[in-house]
């Protein structure tokens, strides 16, 4: 069967944009869709690791139930029939979730995270689940349960982190649509690292639940896909109020639903290239201020910024220690990543805390005012291009030194502290083919103005349609 020249077996490669179309047109079936992903997953999984818990019989049957409720004249909502993979820290009702922790390999939760629920309700169809680190721990996703996942660019390479599983699954097609979470760059790292698109959304944007730090904003749920429009889809069916939270945003998800496009003359970007003199590998620098250069060719008022984000290291780390023992002390056999967490947690004093607020709240001012004068700030997302896989982490940017395992990820994890939206775009690739993004961060609550912006950049480059060797 063809369909405008496509065979059924190309189904992966098309975007959740346009697999939904074919489906509202009833020239594909959700069952075609699933069973393309499928046998997609079957062909490349094997070497890149991404997938770590298959759900095909499951998947096709709710393949088969969509298929019959369109026949009805029911749309469950904007994922109606779309393959979608969790993230293996998300709960899936009935289907084993381990965190990527020895201590949970076995888990099978009995409830849904609401996000699972949400996309479930908008009609998504779960395919998979998508390997991560230990808890998330880290922005490389290797972990004691499944192992390594490989970059598809180069699979010598990290797939980055902690989301790694869910975007090498988007760069290899197995799926066109993926969620994870981010605290210090597990949405924006992975994508940057395979090619992809990866949205941190403004805290409370999109649903999550904490039994123990409800009120802490550095964690968030996203969205991820191969395409800035597919993210906006994406979006249209997971942001939304959810009473989990008690920061939740009171704004329907429909505000992101597409069409992105939007003039981007006169927009007035910040361009930090080290957000206040971070080590950047050269290569990644080109890219970003290649990435930098397209926007002022699109019309944009691009202004290279001396921007001090300094403040926002003992604000993350103190904070992320102080979760780390609150969720995982006491748990056996932990790895060395969530260990040595936990053990700066214990560590933390009422005095941390208060200067790590003090620190925060000084920040959000700042940047307050930073965005009366800018509409956007772009930056690097990650220091360095994708990593040898065997490497547990970064020890070296630029010749400086990396003094422990986080240290690297400060391009990241200083934006988590801001309270802001903030995307990970593909903006090039380094002279041996590794894939780099560029981070487009609006003011808070303006995430749907960076999609826009995202969008109009990705439309300039197309870059995303560079696919691994082994698509």
């Amino acid at each position: 069967m063809l369909l405008g020249g496509l065979s059924m077996t190309e189904l992966h490669d098309l975007t959740a944009i346009e697999m939904s179309e074919l489906l509202r047109t009833r020239k594909v079936s959700a069952v075609e869709l699933a069973e393309a992903c499928l046998r997609r997953i079957d062909e490349v999984n094997g070497e890149v690791n991404a997938i770590v818990t298959l759900v095909a019989d499951r998947a096709l049957d709710r393949a088969r139930q969509a298929d019959a409720d369109l026949a009805r004249g029911h749309w469950r909502g904007p994922l109606h029939g779309l393959p979608v993979a969790h993230k293996d820290l998300a709960d899936t009702a009935g289907v084993r979730t381990t965190y990527g922790s020895r201590a949970f390999a076995d888990h099978v939760p009995t409830e849904d995270d609401p996000l699972v629920r949400r996309i479930r309700e908008a009609g998504g169809i779960m395919i998979g689940k998508t390997n991560t680190p230990e808890f998330g721990t880290g922005s490389h996703t290797v972990n004691e349960v499944f192992g390594a996942t490989r970059n598809p660019y180069d699979l010598s390479r990290s797939a980055g982190g902690s989301s790694g599983g869910a975007a090498a699954a988007l760069a290899t097609r197995m799926v066109p649509l993926a969620d994870g979470s981010d605290m210090g760059g597990s949405l924006r790292n992975p994508a940057s690292f395979c090619n992809v698109a990866g949205l941190r959304p403004t805290p409370g944007r999109v649903p999550s639940r904490s039994a123990t730090a409800a009120w802490l904003t550095l964690p968030v749920s996203g969205p991820m896909a191969r395409t800035v429009g597919d993210l906006a889809l994406f979006m249209s069916a997971i942001a939304g109020f959810d009473p989990a939270s008690p920061y939740s945003i009171r704004e329907d998800g429909s505000a992101f639903a597409p069409p992105l496009e939007s003039d981007v003359t006169g927009v007035r970007i910040a361009f930090s290239p080290d957000l206040g003199g971070l080590p950047v590998d050269p290569e990644t620098a080109r890219a970003t201020a290649e990435a930098a250069a397209v926007l002022a060719g699109l019309g944009a008022k691009v202004e290279q910024v001396d921007l001090d984000l300094s403040d926002a290291e003992d604000a993350f780390r103190i904070y992320r220690a102080w979760y780390y023992a609150l969720n995982f002390d006491g748990i056996p056999g932990v790895g060395p990543n969530v260990a040595w967490n936990i053990e700066r947690g214990r560590e933390v004093t009422g005095a941390d805390l208060a200067r790590a607020e003090r620190l925060r709240t000084g920040l959000f001012h700042r940047m307050r005012a930073f965005f009366d004068d800018y509409d956007f700030l772009v930056a690097p997302v990650s220091q360095v291009p994708p990593f040898p896989v065997d490497d547990p982490y970064v020890t070296e940017v630029a010749g400086q030194p990396m003094p422990d395992y986080l240290a690297w990820m400060r391009s990241c994890y200083w934006i988590s502290v801001l309270h802001a939206p903030a995307l990970s775009v593909p903006c090039g690739f380094t002279s041996g083919g590794l894939p780099v993004g560029v981070q487009v961060v609006g003011r808070p609550w303006a995430d749907a103005e960076v999609l826009r912006l995202g969008y109009a950049f990705e439309r300039a480059t197309e870059h995303w349609r560079r696919h691994p060797a082994r698509s």
